[in-house]
This record gives structure tokens, sequence and C-alpha cells, in this order.
């Protein structure tokens, strides 16, 4: 007797629609990438990963259970079943820790484009040191995935509402210490990280350096996605001129605020700055005595007032100053509980019964400090390059320039500034291993 399975499966395709079909081949897929068998979970994982989100979708789908279980319910050590699941979610989406951002994440700039042409949604590209995928990525990096792609409202924002990019700029500098009892250490060494936000073009419309508080990111990411929609709205082919109105509208906002966070912690006004005051006092923007900015200055007097305001500021915080206003930020630096129980659950060895209450504590104080620099030091100087640059540069020439001369790691320097031929240290060859 002959099988009757063909039959079957003709009548399954007549009668099941292309839709549903697909939804069960990829059901079949994510069980098949979780796999004992490698090479069944590798060629499921592979096509799972080109399937772009869709891809993830049916991962979390299909696991929610195992998934939600391991975030709400952690156990002590974990076992060879969520192993596998976790490490096809990091091959699929290209971040580590995926379970808790559900993110996908491409690794070619033209495969994002095309993304954010066929959706309409801006696209986010973090240039990074090392790879997102792996454990030792450059520290920001790490803490991204801790404290911004792990938070609830981060990660369904960005899903939702983005196209997500990365592309590794260099790998990261990483040092093991012996200490030759049996115990090491394990770190990496400088880097830093930037978020892009793109038009469907791949133009900058915003930028984030370095690490920012969940809520801090949280309202940059809206104001861009305005910026964005205003831009669409317009459908200008030049959207320079608009962007570089909005840049020079968020310098003044920078410096006014930062001035206004220096008079709260008691300090006062430099010299050489003119503010401007609402009626009741608080400053509005700031400007440089003599150097009010015009669209007919020169590129070079234009730079210079743009960023003359970071200097003058930048004098009178030293870093008692940088803590106190840290201080009034701590609410952008709050923690949800999934990034809490994600740092709960890497530090348990170490800390084994002590409260993680005081690590917390001083790791949001540590966030907001780098929020607030960041965004007055940083932010304000990368408005600065915008203004000047008119668009005239792509993204990786203007990225090459962040790196140099902002995060100081040019790619010019193979050794990022940890050795240099001229500097005696008593070792054979200076200790360099090639």
């Amino acid at each position: 007797m002959r099988p009757r399975f063909p039959l079957l499966l003709l009548l399954l395709a007549v009668f099941l629609s292309p839709t549903t079909l697909k939804a069960q081949n990829n059901e079949l897929l994510a069980w098949q990438a979780v796999s004992a068998d490698q090479k069944t979970a590798g060629a499921a994982i592979a096509e799972l990963r080109s399937l772009g989100p869709a891809g993830m979708d049916a991962m979390f789908a299909v696991h929610a259970g195992a998934i939600n279980k391991q975030i709400i319910y952690p156990p002590p050590t974990n076992s060879p079943e969520w192993e596998r699941l976790s490490a096809a979610l990091d091959a699929i989406s290209q971040q580590k820790n995926s379970h808790l951002s559900g993110m996908y994440w491409y690794t070619d700039m033209g495969e994002a484009k095309a993304a954010a042409k066929k959706s309409g949604k801006p696209i986010l590209s973090l240039r990074l040191l090392g790879k997102l995928s792996d454990e030792f990525s450059c520290a920001n990096s790490r803490f991204f995935r801790t404290i911004l792609y792990s938070n609830l409202t981060i990660s369904d924002k960005l899903r939702r509402d983005f196209v997500l990019h990365w592309k590794s700029v260099r790998p990261v500098p990483r040092v093991t210490i012996d200490f030759g009892d049996g115990r090491k250490l394990e770190r990496t060494l400088t880097g830093n990280s930037i978020h892009y936000i793109l038009d469907v073009e791949g133009r900058i419309i915003e930028a984030l350096p370095g690490l920012y508080g969940p809520n801090a990111f949280l309202r940059s990411l809206l104001a861009s996605e305005k910026v964005f929609a205003k831009l669409r709205e317009a459908k200008d082919a030049n959207p320079g001129p608009g962007l570089n109105s909005y840049r020079r509208e968020r310098i003044n906002a920078l410096y006014a605020q930062w001035l206004a966070d220096i008079q709260k912690t008691g300090g006062k006004m430099p010299q050489g700055l003119v503010p401007g005051r609402t009626p009741d006092g608080n400053p509005t923007a700031i400007v440089a005595a003599g150097r009010v900015v015009t669209k007919l200055a020169t590129e070079v007097s234009l730079l210079r007032s743009l960023t003359s305001g970071a200097e003058s500021l930048g004098q009178i915080t030293d870093e008692a100053t940088w803590r106190k206003i840290a201080q009034l930020h701590l609410a952008d630096a709050q923690l949800d509980w999934r990034s809490v129980a994600l740092i709960q659950r890497e530090t348990r060895k170490v800390l084994g019964q002590n409260d993680l209450k005081p690590l917390l504590e001083k790791l949001q104080l540590n966030v907001a400090m780098d929020s607030v620099r960041n965004e007055y030091l940083m932010r304000a100087r990368i408005y600065g390059w915008l203004v000047e640059d008119q668009g005239r540069s792509n993204l990786e020439t203007f990225n090459n320039r962040v790196y140099a001369e902002l995060f100081l790691t040019p790619a010019s320097d193979p050794w990022l500034g940890l050795f240099t031929a001229d500097t005696y240290m008593a070792l054979d060859d200076s200790g360099v291993v090639r």
C-alpha cells in the first residue's frame, strides 16, 4: 500500500493559505533551532536569521513559556535546554542576552536601509568596539544590553518603531590578569559607543554618544521620532537647512539646561556668556558675547560660536559639580526590574548573599554622571560638527571623526593609545606579541 503522506501534504497545501503555511514553517524552524543536533540547529538558525525580525518573532512565539520563566524565575544554574535556546536567540538577533530585548539587529547597512524604506521607520545604528553578540564587547555596549535594551519600555519602543543596525568599528582590546593562585580577571580596555538615528537614506538625524540612563535615552528616541516625522512630511530632498535649525536650537537648549544645573548646585554664571531668560529668571538660551550665530557666519567662526558655550561652562564644572548635577538627574538613571534581575544573575557568584542595593545605587549614580557629561560635553559638540558639516559627509566619514576627535581612539592608532614605541617597558620587545 502506498503511503498517503504526499497526498495529505498536497491537500494541506491546497486548503491552507500561504500565510498559514509560512507561519507553520517558521514554527518548525523555531523548534529545530534548539535541537541538540548541531547541524539541524545551525541550519534552522541561519534560515530564521535570514527572515529578519520575523525570525525572532517566531522564536518568541514558540518558546514564550521558557523565555518568560527564565526572566521571572531564573534558576540557580542554566539547563542545557536553556543554553541552546539562549544561544539560538542571540545568533538570530545578533545581540547577547536577546531573550530580554527580543530585538533583531541588522549588521548590513544596505539591508537596514531597505527595511527602513519598506516600513517607513527611522534607523537606529549603533557603532561599537567588538561585536554586540559577544560577551566581551566594549564596556558601553555591555551596559546598553543591561540597562537599555533589557528595559521593557525601551525594548518595546525600539522593536516597534525603529530598524536596528550595528557595526563594529574595530576589535575591542581585552586583557586577562592572572593572579598566579588560580584567580583571573578578564576585562576590556578603552572603547566607546554611539547611537545614531538615521533617516531611510542613512542620513544622520540625531546622535547619542556614550551611555545614557533609560529615561534620558527614551526622551531622545521620542524627540528624534518627531524630527524624522517632520522631515518625511516636508518631503524635502535636502533636509540639511531644517536639521541645522533644529541643531542650533538644541545646542542653546543644552547650554541653558547646563547653566540651570550649575546654578542649582550653587555655581555662578561664567564670564563671556549672555543668557536669555524667561520672565521668572530661568535660562532659555546662551550665546557667547559678540559671537551670535548667524547664517552668514563663516564655517570657522560658526563652529567657534556653537562650541564656545561648552568651553566656558566646562571650565567651571569640576568633578564635584558634575557629581551634584548627576544627583539632579538620578531619575533618568533608574533601572527597571528586568535590568536589576539581569544584574543580580550576573553578580550572584561574586556578591553571594550580600545586599545588591549598594551596587545598584553606585551604578545608577555613575549612569547619571555619564548621561549628563555625554549630553552637555559630547552631544553639544556633535551638534556643532553636524551644523558645520552641512550634510556633505556621509555617516562613515562623520563617525571616523567622532572616534578620532571625541572618543580619542582614531583608526590611525592601532594600539588605541595603550602602547607607544618610544616608551621603555624593561621587557623584551616592550611586551608586544605579534
